[in-house]
């Protein structure tokens, strides 16, 4: 019988419940958790029951080495965060050297940036694991999750959604966007998906509502930032006018997966999980 402890997984935590989430599943498994909560970004709340420090996220001097006094090896980065510019990140000088080795990655966009922030960190001794692979029963599946349906316009829209999803993603810019009528009302950019559908509500036509289509980008560093629904996205959805939202299946983390139906059906509007290589979705 091995009773050796597996190594602490280290949580780099932003906003939202997941990294809560992670922490309870790593716990679950056996596995002690230690988290960083970044200032302004974590919620108190949500990094309180376990083993954490909050630190800015400048401070990347203390973040390694209060991760390192945990005995974490490996790492999640979970949880949005606002990218901060160089002014108001006021690194330290643990924080300045990482950012030379950076690059001119600290300068493009977020997936690039997540890529080498990923690099570095295995150059320091971590390995950085996805939060998917922690949480696996999170990865939105393929299929209609909720009770709406979509119909032949809704399908066109999601078509074309995939598109012009893709094409953002392939330039870096956003995971989303939304399509009423064949018609881009918003795409998404760094203002993020809720404020996305905001502006996309004030744009509206006449007629059927749209849909939220939300795309993994193409080489996208899939140990961050992967596109993630929650039940906030449904009531935003809802509150925009829209019919529905469709997500890439296997690449897509539900945040709160019964919630996140349950306010689908409440609202009335369709939940899908696509696949966006599969004929029926693509275009042409």
């Amino acid at each position: 019988m091995n009773d050796t402890v597996p190594p602490a997984l280290g949580i780099l935590a932003g906003g939202g419940p997941l990294p809560g989430r992670v922490a309870a599943a790593a716990r679950a498994a056996g596995r002690p958790v230690f988290i960083v909560a970044l200032e302004g970004f974590a919620d108190p709340a949500v990094v309180a029951p376990w083993p954490h420090e909050t630190a800015r996220m400048g401070a990347a001097g203390r973040i390694l080495e209060r991760l390192r006094a945990n005995g974490c090896r490996d790492l999640v980065l979970v949880g949005p965060v606002r990218r901060p510019s160089l002014l108001d990140l006021r690194p330290d000088a643990e924080g300045t050297r990482l950012l030379a080795r950076i690059g001119r990655a600290a300068f493009a966009g977020d997936d690039g940036l997540l890529a080498a922030v990923v690099r570095v960190l295995g150059e320091e001794g971590f390995r950085v694991v996805g939060a998917h692979e922690i949480l696996t029963e999170a990865v939105g599946p393929k299929g209609l999750l909720s009770r709406a349906v979509p119909d032949a316009a809704a399908m066109a829209d999601i078509r074309r959604g995939i598109a012009v999803a893709r094409a953002l993603g392939a330039v870096d810019v956003g995971q989303g966007c939304v399509v009423q009528q064949g018609i881009v009302l918003a795409v998404e950019a760094i203002e993020g998906t809720d404020s996305m559908l905001a502006r996309a509500g004030g744009l509206r036509r006449p007629g059927p509502g749209g849909v939220l289509v939300k795309l993994v980008k193409p080489g996208q560093e899939r140990r961050a930032d992967l596109p993630t629904i929650g039940p906030r996205t449904m009531h935003a959805a809802a509150e925009a006018g829209l019919r529905g939202v469709a997500f890439e299946a296997g690449g897509t983390i539900l945040a709160e997966r019964a919630a996140t139906v349950a306010a689908a059906n409440e609202a009335g509007v369709f939940l899908l999980g696509f696949d966006p290589n599969e004929g029926e979705y693509t275009d042409g």
